[in-house]
């Protein structure tokens, strides 16, 4: 056996006596306050100069005098030359809307070369930082794990970024209020979806010089491609980590509420650690199907972590976790490993949390793991206390979600 699949088996192996002895460590307070996106962007409104985190992550690129990538880091497109590939942005294109703009399909030069444009609002400050911040960063790096950034757009007060098309839009389309005739993903494809991201991060942290905190890393900014292969995208309030003997970043508080790592929320202070709460969540969200924050459940059990902190703690409680939609096709070792893992990145404490190339090495013996559901058993999710009330459209997916909220409040 090759030393590196020995290694993986070896860190894999103690994984679940890690999980034990750490989590009594895990305390997590369901009430607390994280600044919202809108709220940030408000509070956020003085803030001086954009420009300031273009000069930190702009690497071995040199900036043009309007701090702007050089040409030939990331192509520069007019707008209309993009007004022109939307369609004058016509509703038809539009894909979706964020915190700080619009994003439409394209199609550049022909109709062969489709991209994804981010319109930014020209009325938020906040929206132009995140241009400055998200070219400088993007235009440098070439990951299969990062969105490509194509181009961009800076004329008059216009800011646009043209980005690489990802077929089939975000993790978060595949996982929560999935619409009529879309399949639930499958277990496989879950380990392969966390793994990929996981190396994105990766890149942003130990690759990268000088290496980058995502600050906003959520199941919405992990875009899809063809067999669900994850990028990691929107970079716009990536922050430059703390390198030689710094150990943090002093910051305002940003990001969104549920991913948020605790001790940044309550002290400004950002580490690579908050990054590592927050892919945490997004793990989580993988496994049980539930969102990291769901105002519909009841008040213990809107705050994904919250609810499965007292899981954490008994293993026979793990196969109650799953994600009903799964219907028990997934391996019983290998949910009981990924659970453990995603309970040591969200621990309260951020230096019990573990480094990103540990969680990388784990999760890529996990996706190694085929598991085909002719040939393995398929596990009894009587019992399951996944959430419930997940919209799914398919009539036999929402009487089952029905049945494990029935059998809770037996």
């Amino acid at each position: 056996m090759p030393s590196f699949i020995s290694g993986s088996v070896f860190l894999i192996s103690l994984i679940p006596f890690l999980c034990v002895c750490v989590l009594d460590a895990l305390k997590v307070n369901p009430y607390l306050e994280v600044k919202k996106e809108t709220d940030v962007e408000k509070q956020d409104s003085k803030e001086v100069n954009p420009s300031l985190d273009v000069k930190e992550v702009s690497g071995n690129g040199s900036p043009d005098k309007n701090g702007l990538p050089d040409k030939n880091q990331a192509r520069t497109f007019t707008f209309h030359q993009l007004a022109v590939a939307t369609d004058n942005f016509r509703s038809d294109c539009f894909l979706g809307e964020g915190g700080f703009g619009k994003v439409f399909k394209g199609y550049l030069d022909n109709p062969s070369q489709v991209v994804a444009i981010k319109q930014l609002d020209r009325n938020g400050l906040q929206g132009i930082r995140e241009f400055f911040v998200e070219v400088l960063t993007l235009s440098s790096v070439d990951h299969p794990n990062l969105v490509k950034l194509i181009g961009y757009c800076a004329e008059g007060d216009q800011r646009l970024l043209v980005y690489e098309y990802m077929p089939l839009g975000s993790l978060e389309n595949h996982l929560h209020d999935l619409p009529p005739g879309r399949k639930p993903l499958d277990w496989n494809s879950r380990m392969k979806i966390a793994a990929g991201a996981a190396k994105g991060l990766e890149y942003l942290h130990d690759k990268m010089y000088p290496p980058v905190i995502y600050r906003d890393l959520k199941c919405s900014n992990i875009l899809l491609g063809e067999g669900y292969h994850p990028k990691l995208s929107d970079f716009g309030l990536a922050k430059v980590g703390p390198t030689g003997d710094k150990t943090h970043v002093s910051t305002r508080v940003m990001g969104t509420y549920g991913y948020c790592a605790p001790d940044y929320a309550m002290t400004g202070q950002l580490t690579f650690k908050s990054d590592i709460y927050s892919f945490g969540v997004v793990l989580l969200e993988l496994i049980t199907g539930r969102k990291a924050i769901d105002n519909s459940e009841g008040a213990r059990e809107q705050n994904l972590v919250a609810w499965a902190r007292p899981l954490f703690k008994d293993r026979r409680k793990f196969s109650q976790m799953a994600d009903p939609l799964l219907h028990g096709q997934y391996p019983v070792r290998g949910l009981y490993q990924a659970l453990a893992i995603a309970a040591m990145c969200v621990q309260e404490q951020p230096n019990m949390r573990p480094l990103i190339a540990d969680v990388v090495t784990a999760l890529n013996y996990l996706a190694s793991q085929t598991y085909n559901p002719q040939i393995h058993p398929v596990q009894s999710h009587q019992g399951s206390i996944s959430p419930t009330t997940r919209k799914d459209s398919d009539k036999k997916s929402s009487q089952e979600m029905h049945q494990r909220k029935t059998e809770r409040e037996k």
